[in-house]
């Protein structure tokens, strides 16, 4: 008796102890899939030595818990914003941090096992499997020790069967309150975040722009008698910018100001037909001489090395779609001209007054030299002129790898105010002559846009590329350190 009662005490204490191995993994969390979202609370891995902006983390950075504050960006699609230092970080270099309840570090997959587990006496029975030695022992098969065993041991021994029974402390909890999963009580915390309170995080970036645009252009010549035609220019775009930036605020706010410098150039059409009075103080010729000039075509190119200053409102869309607008002031530093004239239809008529006779291509009413028809020079005093335009460029930009971008659209400009005004439309030819007292007269071809035109303006259209470089410019946010 005193042998079987000292076995199933033996086997109690052996079952009891195969148990507790088990519920001792339940510190053990297994790792769960996880996607990560604006708000989560993250750390970030020491083996991540640099920023996808390029920049080395300092050391304390690795040791605290940062809130996700955006998810991908026109410069970095895939990357990931980290409010509390405003740097941008990969998905790899981070790792979720968020509390586990009691409930689910305690519902573990080896826990689950454990509580399923068969009663106190099953475990006694599987005891030896796990232990071959307790196999040999043959005390259960002996006929004369059960009876006994079941009235006497069991009743007045209590203390052998409450500790298997009250083992299971958990159990109970486990079946009337279920831990939810890990996945689950992720989400829960994120209802309880402020999201609205980290959408207002702002940030700005700075922008070097290469571009080189043409299209067609025109001086505008405001003429007497004629027309203007369109030519054409060429121009570099040097731009800098500054945007304004906020999160869940899709388009980005800058102004642009910067210089451009190329060549432009137009055309105008014109007619001659001049009518003057000239007094060479001849004795002979008291009255004078009345002079006709006409001319069915006269075509001048005019040409000009122009600077170009911007001011201009950017809006640039995530999407990749941009819009600049806004005043340009634009100066001539050189204007060239090159000026034909019709030889055919070209007439200088002289009437001398006292006598009522006309004269063609005589010494008194000068002739065309060679020269004239056909002749090139330069307009110094339409340098300097200032033009103040309106200017729009609309276009699309792609985001490169190294997170500058390409951009290609359209621009126009319009003068809307000019410093030019000719005042000689009135009074000075285009061909002018100069008799004088004994000799022959002296013709002078002038330039079209200093005789015949009263006033200029500008304007061009045309395509523009251009090579963005962005160079992200932190702003410090609620005392965060930023680099």
């Amino acid at each position: 008796m005193k042998t079987i009662h000292t076995f199933l005490i033996a086997a109690t204490l052996i079952a009891t102890t195969a148990v507790l191995p088990v519920s001792a993994q339940r510190t053990d969390v297994p790792a769960y899939p996880w996607k990560v979202a604006v708000g989560d609370s993250v750390k970030i891995h020491r083996d991540c030595t640099k920023y996808l902006t390029g920049e080395t983390p300092s050391a304390w950075v690795y040791d605290k818990v940062h809130t996700v504050g955006q998810l991908g960006t026109r410069r970095f699609p895939e990357g990931i914003l980290l409010m509390n230092i405003s740097s941008w970080v990969c998905e790899e270099c981070i790792t979720p941090v968020h509390p586990m309840p009691a409930a689910v570090v305690e519902q573990t997959p080896a826990e689950a096992e454990v509580i399923e587990a068969p009663a106190p006496t099953a475990t006694v029975e599987q005891a030896p499997v796990e232990n071959e030695p307790m196999e040999e022992v043959p005390v259960e098969q002996a006929p004369v020790a059960e009876a006994p065993v079941e009235e006497t041991p069991v009743e007045e021994t209590p203390v052998v069967e409450s500790p298997v029974e009250e083992a299971p402390v958990a159990e109970a909890p486990v079946e009337e309150t279920p831990a939810p999963a890990p996945a689950q009580i992720y989400v829960e915390q994120i209802k309880g975040d402020s999201i609205k309170s980290k959408q207002n995080f702002r940030h700005g970036y700075d922008r070097f722009t290469i571009g080189l645009r043409g299209g067609a252009s025109s001086l505008l010549h405001d003429l007497v008698a004629g027309k203007w035609q369109c030519g054409g220019d060429v121009l570099l775009d040097l731009q800098y910018a500054h945007y304004w930036a906020k999160d869940g605020r899709p388009v980005d706010l800058g102004i642009v100001t910067g210089v451009a410098l190329g060549y432009a150039q137009s055309a105008m059409k014109a007619s001659v037909d001049s009518r003057y009075h000239v007094n060479n103080g001849d004795p002979d010729l008291p009255n004078g001489i009345d002079y006709t000039i006409t001319s069915d075509a006269v075509k001048e190119h005019d040409g000009q090395l122009q600077l170009e200053i911007p001011l201009f409102f950017s809006l640039v869309h995530h999407n990749g779609l941009f819009f600049n607008f806004g005043p340009k002031f634009m100066m001539p530093l050189y204007t060239p001209y090159k000026q034909t004239i019709d030889k055919k239809n070209t007439l200088i008529v002289a009437n001398i007054v006292d006598i009522d006779v006309p004269m063609t291509n005589e010494a008194v009413t000068g002739q065309l030299q060679k020269d004239d028809y056909s002749h090139k020079g330069s307009d110094y005093k339409n340098n300097f002129t200032i033009h103040v335009m309106l200017g729009a460029e609309l276009g699309y930009e792609w985001i490169l790898k190294s997170g500058n971008s390409l951009g290609l659209g359209a621009y126009a400009n319009y003068s809307v105010y000019n410093s030019f005004k000719n005042s000689n439309t009135s009074t000075k030819p285009l061909i002018e002559v100069t008799p004088l007292v004994g000799d022959n007269a002296v013709v002078t071809v002038n330039p079209a846009t200093k005789t015949y035109a009263k006033g200029l303006g500008f304007f061009d259209v045309g395509v523009k590329v251009a090579y963005h470089f962005n160079f992200p410019k932190k702003k410090q946010i609620n005392n965060a350190k930023l680099f």
